[in-house]
């Protein structure tokens, strides 16, 4: 039985469904994520790319954020919704936020929490990363 988690945009126009399982879930602190989502901290889901599915891509939009990185958003609400980089081929990062559905992990980890903002007081006793750990997707939170 294959089980999927089922997500949206803010206004419903990009609609998307992920093929679980994901294969790590963490906060990241970057200043990328802060300006590109207008917060603090951004929570992102990753999975293989081929486990994406969107109903509708007429109103995605991608924005090269950096040479090696892309961000997906709705070109209608101008939620931002996916992450890719040639870092991670094969992999597409999602905002936890835009999922409606369960997922079937919790967050495991912070990430460049060399950048957190110091506005934002952190109680969960998660490991925290000053950058981005160098590890293999299969051990990556």
């Amino acid at each position: 039985m294959t089980t999927v988690a089922r997500g949206a945009c803010l206004c419903g126009a990009v609609q998307f469904a992920a093929t679980l399982p994901s294969l790590w879930c963490a906060h990241c602190h970057c200043s990328q994520c802060q300006r590109a989502h207008g917060a603090g901290v951004v929570t992102w889901v990753g999975f293989a790319s081929a486990a994406l599915r969107l109903s509708d891509d007429q109103q995605l939009r991608w924005y090269a954020s950096s040479l090696a990185a892309e961000r997906g958003f709705c070109q209608r609400c101008g939620a931002s919704l996916f992450f890719r980089s040639s870092r991670w081929p094969g992999e597409i990062h999602i905002a936890r936020a835009n999922f409606t559905d369960s997922l079937d992990r919790q967050p495991e980890a912070h990430v460049y929490f060399a950048n957190h903002v110091a506005w934002l007081a952190l109680a969960d006793t998660l490991p925290r990363h000053a950058e981005l750990p160098d590890v293999a997707a299969s051990e990556r939170p």
